[in-house]
């Protein structure tokens, strides 16, 4: 039997969330150099990542509900190929206001390609297979959160305008979803009643084990970028004098060692259930966030990373395996659209939360309230995932 990691269609899949990552996590090291050229403001800055973000955030529910009703290639393919081509006009802009507006485009295109890439993955597999499934997809988001950031940064000594060229990798992604790319037939539908529709996803969301997992999910990427991605590096740069090496250093090991993590979760999950590997993701978040505020030392601050990064390494393949299975395969898209949205949500909410809690507590406000949070979630977890069957 071949091995998963070695199936086409899993690796085309995987190419798919690849690019999902790439709109997002290649862009940082460019920013100064676009700054000084195109002559922005530092508060200004900023709306290069917000004009990508935000038509993802109001464009994967809607995503989601075309995949259902006229198939994931025919919603993916344009989708890529919108990614790709809106990308190169970015890198062509010769004014702010005409890379915003492209961002924005390139956004549109990007909207789809996370969630998708989760219910391609969920029409594919099964079971425990499901799972490791997951876990390679997880795995090569790690790999791509240490490595995208390397190469930008390497052609961004070439100018800033050569790291949005990346995005023309989408092409030939696009052409094997298309062409390559063997996906099982929907259900057929004699007529589509939008109603009808929203009414089924409520109904399949509508459960104690759904409704848990959907939590988990927005508790861990509120820990992950309230905490750790604000506060260490601010933790790190501020009190213990770290460069921005050091910082990105550190940064890089968290994604390693989810990228290892998630490369080795098909073997845990042969021996613990999913349930298991969710509990102890919330255990470790909790352990790396306590003892935090003791470190002294930054290589110390090695430990909460790598931490993080085995716990993000076991929840996210864990939730996601679990709520693929749960997704009925007629409205999957959207029903992994609203898991994507509260994905989304988590990343939003956990630096205003974790800003509140520093105006209250200062760092240790940060460290100990997001640990308490963690711990609180890991209760409630074993209270609504109680009855998910393994």
């Amino acid at each position: 039997m071949m091995r998963l990691d070695r199936e086409l269609n899993l690796q085309i899949v995987i190419g798919v969330t690849l690019m999902a990552v790439l709109g997002s996590s290649s862009i940082g090291p460019v920013l100064p150099s676009l700054a000084q050229e195109l002559k922005i403001a530092p508060e200004q800055i900023g709306l290069v990542i917000t004009a990508f973000v935000i038509p993802i955030a109001l464009g994967t529910p809607i995503s989601g509900v075309l995949a259902d009703r006229f198939g994931r290639k025919q919603i993916l393919v344009p989708a890529l190929i919108l990614f790709a081509i809106a990308g190169v006009v970015c890198a062509g802009a010769t004014n702010f206001r005409t890379l915003l507006e492209w961002r924005f485009i390139q956004g549109i295109g990007a909207a789809p390609l996370e969630s998708l890439a989760l219910t391609l993955i969920s029409d594919l597999y099964r079971g425990k297979k499901l799972t490791s499934a997951m876990a390679f997809n997880g795995s090569a988001i790690g790999i791509s959160l240490a490595v995208y950031p390397l190469i930008s940064g390497g052609l961004a000594t070439l100018g800033w305008r050569y790291p949005f060229l990346l995005s023309l990798a989408a092409i030939p992604i696009a052409l094997l979803v298309l062409f390559v790319l063997k996906l099982p037939p929907l259900p057929q539908q004699s007529e589509f009643n939008f109603r009808v529709y929203l009414q089924n996803i409520y109904q399949s969301i509508n459960h104690r084990q759904v409704i848990g997992l959907l939590f988990a999910v927005l508790a861990l990427f509120m820990l992950l970028f309230g905490a750790y991605f604000t506060y260490i590096p601010i933790l790190a740069g501020n009190d213990l004098a770290a460069s921005h090496l050091t910082i990105g250093m550190l940064q890089a090991s968290m994604a390693l060692s989810l990228a290892f993590v998630s490369s080795q979760l098909g073997l845990f999950a042969k021996k613990l259930s999913e349930l298991t590997l969710i509990k102890v993701s919330f255990i470790l978040y909790a352990l790396a966030l306590i003892i935090t505020p003791s470190l002294d030392r930054v290589w110390l601050l090695l430990i909460p990373s790598l931490l993080f990064g085995a716990a993000h390494g076991m929840v996210f393949p864990a939730t996601q395996a679990l709520l693929g299975g749960l997704a009925p395969q007629a409205y999957r898209g959207g029903f992994m659209a609203v898991n994507a949205t509260i994905l989304a949500l988590g990343q939003a909410l956990g630096p205003i939360l974790a800003g509140l809690a520093f105006g209250v507590g200062g760092m240790t406000g940060v460290f100990y309230g997001s640990a308490t949070f963690s711990l609180a979630t890991l209760i409630l977890l074993s209270q609504l995932l109680s009855r998910t069957n393994k």
